[in-house]
Parts: C-alpha cells; structure tokens; sequence
C-alpha cells in the first residue's frame, strides 16, 4: 500500500530542517526521571524539610475551602496531578518546582489539625480531622501514592523557569516574578525586592491582596528597568525577555556595586516626579485599588524617558490631566495586544511625547 500523499508545505526544506535542529536543541535541555511517593512519605518529606520550597514558589495562599476540596479528591481516590521537582546538584534534596500548595495540603491535614471545611460529596465528613478517621481509613490515605516528575541535576536555571511557566498556564500558578525570585537571586533582585517596599511606590501602586502575596510590585520594577533600558532584542515575548534582562543585571551588579545606586536613584527620583505629577498614581480612577499593567508601564518608563531627555522637568508642575483622560490615552494602554512591541513602544512615547510638549 503506496503511503498517502502529503500535502505541499508553504515552507522551504532549508526552514523545515532549520525546525528540526530547532526541536532537537531545546529537547536535550529537559532531562528528568519518573518517581512515585506515597502520601505518607510526601508529609513526612515535607515535615523533616527534605523537600525545598524555593522562594519563587508563593506563600501558602490556598484557601481552606481549596484545601479541602483537595482533600476530598485524594480520599475518592481522584487523579492528581504529578508533582514536579528539580534536584539540587549541591544538596541532592529535592526543589519543588510545582506542587507545594498540594504538598503543603497533605502535611497540613496527614501531620497537622487541618479540619476539612464543607465538601460536595462526602458532606459527612464536614469538621473531620485525620486522626478523627478509622486507623483502616487513615491507612489506605497514606498508603495512597501520587508520581512526580524530576528534572535531574543537569537541567538549566532556564529549563526549570519554562517547566514552571508552561505546566501553570492558565491555572492559578506562581507567576513571573514568583520564579525569578527563586532562579535568579542575586544584586539585582535584591534590589528589585527592596524597591517594591518603597513607601511613594506602595502609595502610587496600589495592588490587591493576591497581587501582594504573589508580587506584582516587584514585577511592576523589574518591568521598569527592563523596558527602560531599552526594548533591544524583545520579540513580543515578556517573559524570556526579563529573565535574560534579570541574569544580565545580576552579573553586571556583582562587578559594579555603584551601578546598583545609581539605578534605585533613577527608580526613586522617576517615582517622585510621578508623585508629584499624576494625581492618580498610576491607578485608572481616584479611587483605584489595583494597577493596570500597561498603565503603569506607559506612565513610568514614559516619564523616565521624559527624564532623560530633559532633565529639568524634575523641578516642573505638569498639567497631564487633558491627555492623561483622553480616549486615545485609554486606547493604547488597553489589554488588545498589550505585549506587543509596537504597542509597547506606543503607549510609552504617548507619555514621553506628551510631557516634552512633542
């Protein structure tokens, strides 16, 4: 039997081979292994500290409710998700790349006086604690086992933040700052940290609790600098971008402590003229409570820019109010695109153009 004929690709054989290598490259940076742990042993791991949570991965912020629908699958015997774990080449523990709210979860309730709230199907056990189930119960819970995945020593700081990055899409994950905070310490995060606590910046950035426990202040900073510094070799995708951006700082810090200076001063001075310019910080309304992103990049880097090219605006009142309004202000900070260079670019030379009068 003659195979079926393939349809005509628009694409060269030189572009299809060059997809190829492609494929090849990126699949020989995820090497990883299959484990299985027993829920016992995962509380046990977790208690005694075997397991590390690394700092990307947030505070534990389920709620009780989400813990106990969690609980409530595990005793029904529902599929869970694998976990997923990098191995530290220093200490051979295990970092917890995905799966600490579960982990955490299990401990809470197999070790702790976790007492499960209101659940859809066993609605019996409303109130119940572990140790209030039969020893036969408590058994087959701990006996029960959930597989992880572990990417071995030999995976990159960039492997683990795409592991992270991709298996969380769309689900209520850490986000980029999260795991940047975990991959990239150094300088200039330390920097990034201490910035995002700044008294004018909390005041002009106002964010909700989730965003605070999930950081998006230190992610609204590292946009700053990120975006400041120049838009070179950005390709609409945020994400690798600011963790190239984050590695390059961090190397270049080390090697020049009085840069690090120099760049909080131009955080602080860029927040102080838009204390003292933008009624509204950086909030939509008055009475915001939370801070667009492509608003505040617009607002920020465009006044940085301003800055720049004269420097004695830092000294000026500036009236922004009758474009800071304006439909078309509205209209190129709005979500459409939004990480898109061109309406990146567009959205802060509106704010930069603007306040030099162009």
């Amino acid at each position: 039997m003659s195979e079926e004929a393939q349809p005509e690709s628009k694409f060269t054989e030189e572009q299809i081979e060059a997809t190829e290598r492609q494929i090849v490259e990126q699949s020989k940076r995820i090497e990883f292994y299959l484990t299985e742990y027993s829920i016992e042993l995962l509380a046990s791991k977790m208690r005694n500290g075997d397991f590390e949570v690394p700092s990307y991965q947030r505070e534990f912020t389920w709620e009780d409710e989400r813990k106990s629908r969690f609980i409530e699958s595990v005793l029904m015997g529902l599929p869970i998700p694998f976990l997923f774990f990098w191995e530290s080449p220093e200490t051979g523990k295990l970092e917890i790349v995905d799966g600490s709210q579960r982990l955490r979860t299990i401990e809470e309730f197999v070790l702790g006086n976790f007492a499960l709230g209101d659940l859809e199907e066993l609605s019996l056990l409303t109130g119940f604690q572990f140790k209030d189930l039969p020893l036969s119960r408590q058994r087959k819970i701990k006996n029960r086992s959930i597989r992880g995945i572990v990417l071995n020593e030999h995976a990159d700081e960039q492997s683990r933040f795409d592991l992270f990055d991709r298996i969380n899409t769309g689900s209520k994950a850490a986000n980029k700052a999260e795991v940047r905070r975990g991959a990239l310490g150094g300088p200039f995060l330390d920097l990034i940290i201490s910035l995002a606590k700044d008294p004018i910046f909390i005041k002009l950035a106002p964010v909700s609790e989730k965003q605070r426990k999930e950081r998006e202040r230190e992610e609204l900073v590292t946009r700053f600098f990120a975006y400041g510094d120049g838009l070179d070799g950005y390709k609409d995708r945020v994400s690798p971008f600011i963790f190239a951006y984050t590695k390059k700082m961090n190397a270049q810090f080390s090697q020049n402590q009085e840069e690090i200076e120099s760049y909080r001063q131009r955080f602080l001075e860029t927040m102080e003229f838009v204390s003292r310019n933008f009624p509204w910080g950086f909030r939509r309304a008055a009475k915001g409570k939370i801070t667009p992103r492509a608003r505040f990049e617009s607002i920020a880097i465009g006044c940085y820019w301003a800055l720049q090219q004269r420097p004695e605006l830092s000294s000026q009142v500036i009236k922004v109010e009758t474009w800071l309004n304006s439909e078309e202000f509205a209209s190129v900070t709005g979500a459409d695109g939004a990480n898109a260079i061109g309406r990146l670019r567009k959205r802060i030379h509106f704010v930069r153009n603007n306040l030099l009068g162009v």
